[in-house]
């Protein structure tokens, strides 16, 4: 009998797609919102910011009803939220309007178990931004790239390092290449940047920016690397979300030039360097920010266009 071997890409792709989207149909809905954050403390999932004042909200994920929450104490919108000692953090995040919005000066912090926002300490002027990659790793808090000026101009390269126990602040070596609209993940001992763009309003070019190249920091070796092209991303976009699963990066959604907003979610493995295309949303989003809980990725709102709407309110699940 003749055996039939596929392609290792084909094969690992049919295995991806074997997951799904599906639609999360909770107790009642959020309110819609875009350019958002998301965080999981516990069981449920945060809703943060956006576009605007928006509230904060959080969804039961066993009971799936959504709470309104305190609001927070400024806008905060173009940020990735991070979970750091059951809290909240913000940084990163910008507030105002396009194309000049401000980086916010504090960390901003949500306590769950308080109930409360509480504003933190400042960031350190000279490396404020937004629109950056933040992760959590052995209790400090690290945030790489963003842009300074809005979409207008001042893309940077800076990798942070912060600890919360001690507010101290430690620069790292930059990035390969600077970029923003950009959310990171860790996968083991590797940070991983994959998406982005260079957002120039200052000259008209903001949508067409993306960026193809992966760089990877291995924090084993304080070392950065850009991996060969053949590792590039399969489609370019930013605006997209990114979190890690079974120890590879997910990264979901996005926005170009094309009207609608991106319904890819392609999974890298940092083991091999390999790309494989993963299942499709059922609605394109971008601006918003997935979160993994029980071995399933939930993603909430978003833009359901590039820029600025229709804003989504709806929940789907990878399972």
């Amino acid at each position: 009998m003749k055996r039939t071997i596929l392609p290792l890409f084909i094969l690992l792709t049919t295995i991806a797609q074997a997951q799904t989207w599906q639609p999360v149909q909770t107790q009642n809905t959020c309110d819609v919102r875009h350019e958002n954050a998301a965080a999981l403390v516990g069981d449920s999932l945060y809703a943060i910011g956006g576009r605007g004042m928006k509230p904060l909200e959080a969804l039961n994920l066993k009971t799936l009803v959504w709470q309104r929450l305190p609001s927070p104490p400024v806008e905060m919108n173009h940020f990735q939220a991070v979970t750091y000692n059951g809290e909240i953090y913000v940084m990163g995040a910008f507030q105002g309007k396009y194309p000049h919005e401000t980086a916010l000066p504090n960390i901003h912090m949500y306590s769950p178990r308080q109930g409360k926002w509480r504003t933190g300490p400042t960031i350190p002027t000279e490396r404020l931004r937004g629109s950056a990659g933040v992760v959590v790793r052995q209790n400090k808090i690290y945030m790489v790239c963003g842009i300074i000026d809005g979409h207008y101009d001042g893309h940077v390269a800076w990798f942070d390092e912060y600890d919360p126990k001690t507010n101290a602040w430690k620069r790292l070596p930059d990035a390969p290449r600077t970029r923003d609209h950009i959310s990171a993940t860790l996968v083991g001992d590797k940070l991983v940047l994959a998406g982005g763009r260079n957002s120039t309003a200052r000259i008209g070019k903001v949508l067409e920016t993306t960026i193809a190249e992966v760089d990877v920091y291995d924090f084993k070796t304080g070392r950065w690397e850009t991996l060969p092209a053949t590792s590039n991303i399969p489609t370019q976009r930013a605006g997209a979300t990114a979190v890690t699963l079974n120890g590879k990066a997910y990264v979901i959604g996005g926005e170009t030039v094309q009207l609608k907003a991106h319904n890819e979610a392609e999974i890298f493995d940092p083991a091999t360097n390999r790309w494989t295309a993963g299942p499709t949303l059922q609605q394109g989003r971008h601006g918003t920010q997935a979160v993994v809980y029980d071995r399933k990725i939930y993603i909430v709102a978003g833009s359901a266009n590039h820029g600025g709407g229709p804003e989504l309110n709806t929940v789907e699940v990878l399972k």
